[in-house]
């Protein structure tokens, strides 16, 4: 029998035939392995010392976090200031503490008149697992792009997530202090309380954001399309924000009010101003 004209060559990858007719995808010409040209290697050497550069702040909050006149994270959401620089959050958890996961890598497309335009579209969930949790979503042309991108929106959307409870108040908070739910698209999420020692009993998804919040015991119910990862994602999301919207009688205490930061050092400000 006479081979095919478009039959793979021998152990060519599998029957892998290459494509836009270079022969095999290993035919670089006498290029070798030195990867894919000049500019590649080109761009990766200018971004390499990107890292060591020190921080220089460009918003008053960054100036006052720099300068040690903000303490703590929970100062800033006291007030509900607004955090437009991600080296604020390393800053105060920045360290072993902080773990990032990307959840999920998504092509998406756009269909324009010379074809189609694909791009990556990337999940990533951060946590310090005491209380802080974050969740980013960032679409670039490139995957590492998309996943860089990613992770500072999910630092500057760090929230604080509180925990109580289940019966009895010995020992350290493991719950979510009550049941509270949250949506997005046809996706339903609600978190319950469990007892101690219980474990997270939910989907992967859920367990591994309550993970990286620090809950240690929790029951779950989900409704909708839950397969949709990036709904279902933001549906816990939306659901663990809103721990600290129930005021319970533990929060019943008189509010000792203080000067907003901008106002108590308006005098520093002024005079680091450029």
């Amino acid at each position: 029998r006479a081979p095919m004209a478009d039959a793979a060559p021998a152990g060519d990858r599998g029957g892998f035939r290459g494509g836009f007719g270079r022969g095999g995808r290993g035919d670089r010409g006498d290029r070798g392995d030195r990867g894919r040209g000049r500019g590649r290697g080109r761009g990766r050497g200018r971004g390499r010392g990107d890292d060591d550069k020190e921080w220089t702040p460009v918003t008053k909050l960054g100036r006052l976090v720099k300068d040690r006149k903000i303490k703590s994270l929970e100062h800033i959401y006291l007030h509900a200031l607004p955090i437009k620089e991600a080296e604020i959050i390393d800053f105060f958890l920045g360290g072993a503490n902080l773990k990032d996961e990307v959840l999920k890598i998504m092509p998406v497309q756009k269909q324009t008149s010379a074809g189609q335009r694909t791009r990556f579209k990337a999940f990533v969930a951060i946590g310090d697992g005491n209380g802080h949790l974050g969740l980013g979503v960032k679409c670039s042309k490139e995957v590492a792009t998309a996943i860089r991108g990613a992770i500072i929106q999910a630092k500057l959307a760090i929230i604080p997530v509180r925990r109580g409870y289940w019966g009895s108040r010995l020992g350290a908070p493991h719950t979510v202090p009550c049941k509270v739910t949250g949506s997005c698209g046809s996706v339903l999420v609600r978190l319950i309380p469990a007892p101690r020692g219980t474990s997270i009993v939910s989907a992967p998804v859920p367990k591994k954001l309550l993970q990286m919040a620090g809950v240690e015991d929790c029951y779950t119910s989900a409704q909708g399309s839950t397969c949709t990862l990036g709904n279902f994602a933001k549906a816990t999301f939306q659901a663990i924000s809103r721990t600290y919207t129930y005021l319970t009688p533990d929060l019943w205490a008189d509010t000792k009010f203080s000067k907003p930061p901008y106002q108590e050092f308006t005098d520093f400000l002024a005079a680091t101003k450029k």
